[in-house]
């Protein structure tokens, strides 16, 4: 890392350095650039691909039955129908797009929910959490925007409410979470253990210098690294997505086998709703879930691909490097051997170490996942960062010169490298800003 000189100390440097700084060229156009399939998967190939996806775009409603809605199993809680609602941009599998389905949601078919306040039309699809429980012990799990009270589907269900969210919002209880792009995720999910610990421990005495350290999430229960999430709180793709099925959508599966929620007005169905198939059910070739279906998917996704570079983001991209960036937002790491080619000792040019840092009181959010504190998040990986419209696990802004600046607060381990990042001229803060926006 070269370090470049400081001409101001402190986190007020954003302040500053205002009039000099540069502006953050917005979402790329173009080609989506994401969205397609790995190569090598085998024979058979794309009529499978087509398949998964019509599984993660599949509308889900209380029972199956609704028109157009065939998936059965949403709620008694849920934020969204389907996966695609929140993994939509710039294409099928990435995060959050310009126009929030959560909104059309909350009365859809009937249901008698209120929009929170932190719903709106053109912001970002959000996850709420609550940071403690009404007697000041921890919470920090997810509390579902809307419940299936009203829906034509729901007959009967009555007596189930939403969550207080205002009340919890002027208290300082509720944080956000905003979706992960899935685009890589399998390449993502075959690095090695191995890999990610040598890549923790190189560079030490540049990290020192700039107060980075970090470290891995963990199981508890098998000690494995997790790596998935905004805290990388899980293992697999299995995980993720079962987890996801469950929380997001309320739908009970093979690893998560119980409603969250357990009125018992409001629950209509046999546990769990996805499941292996079994005897008269399973079709030729069946034996999987709908949860299975949306973690293949997600392994089987390409990663995003980059801009052509120019002279700018060629230049940005040796200042990304300079100040420190790439530190914490490695570039690539190798993949470990795979039966599909596209997975298999590749090089993952994701922009992350997948270890969890210390990103201080400005973004805490005061929730533990594994052994991941209240202020650590797990480095968010960069590719298809040019797209992408919302930043940070919140959802807090689209600005990325915005998002950058965020990351200094006190105790965050990127104040030295932001400040560096504030010692750029415009025209080279510019270059890093346009080399992003290439990733």
């Amino acid at each position: 890392m070269r370090r470049l000189p400081i001409v101001c100390v402190g986190v007020v440097c954003a302040a500053a350095l205002a009039a000099q700084s540069a502006t953050d060229p917005g979402v790329r156009g173009g080609p989506a650039g994401a969205g397609g399939m790995v190569s090598g998967v085998g024979p058979g190939a794309d009529a499978l691909f087509t398949f998964l996806t019509s599984e993660f775009t599949q509308l889900h409603s209380v029972g199956g039955a609704v028109d157009g809605e065939s998936g059965n199993g949403l709620g008694p809680g849920y934020n969204a129908n389907s996966c695609a609602a929140c993994h939509s941009s710039p294409a099928i599998g990435g995060s959050s797009g310009t126009v929030n389905p959560q909104v059309a949601q909350a009365t859809l078919d009937g249901a008698q929910n209120t929009v929170p306040s932190f719903i709106t039309r053109n912001g970002p699809v959000r996850v709420a959490r609550f940071v403690r429980n009404p007697d000041g012990s921890p919470d920090g799990g997810v509390h579902n925007l809307f419940t299936i009270k009203g829906r034509v589907d729901a007959p009967g269900c009555t007596t189930i409410a939403q969550p207080d969210f205002e009340s919890n919002l002027a208290a300082g209880n509720v944080i956000f979470r905003i979706p992960t792009p899935t685009f890589g995720a399998g390449l993502i999910e075959n690095i090695s253990e191995a890999t990610i610990l040598a890549n923790k421990s190189a560079n030490q005495p540049q990290k020192v210098s700039a107060g980075i350290a970090g470290h891995e999430n963990r199981n508890g229960n098998d000690g494995t690294i997790t790596r998935f999430g905004w805290k990388a709180q899980n293992k697999s793709l299995t995980m993720f997505s079962g987890e996801a099925y469950n929380v997001e959508m309320g739908v009970t599966n093979d690893l998560f086998q119980t409603e969250r929620n357990m009125t018992p007005d409001c629950n209509f169905n046999t546990q769990p709703e996805d499941h292996v198939m079994y005897g008269s059910d399973m079709p030729n070739g069946g034996g999987t879930s709908g949860m299975q279906h949306f973690a293949t998917f997600s392994r089987l996704l390409a990663p995003p691909v980059p801009a052509p570079p120019t002279a700018s983001t060629t230049r940005g991209s040796g200042y990304f490097v300079d100040i420190g960036c790439s530190l914490c937002h490695t570039p690539s790491l190798q993949t470990d051997k795979s039966d599909i080619s596209g997975l298999s000792q590749q090089a993952a040019n994701l922009f992350s170490d997948l270890l969890v840092h210390n990103m201080g009181s400005g973004l805490a959010d005061c929730v533990t996942q594994g052994l991941a504190g209240g202020n650590e998040f797990r480095t968010a990986p960069l590719w298809g960062v040019g797209q992408r419209t919302f930043f940070l696990h919140d959802g807090r802004t689209s600005d990325l010169v915005q998002a950058i600046l965020d990351h200094a607060s006190p105790g965050s381990e990127a104040n030295k490298v932001i400040l560096y990042f504030q010692s750029l001229n415009a025209a080279q803060q510019q270059d890093l800003l346009n080399f992003l926006r290439s990733l």
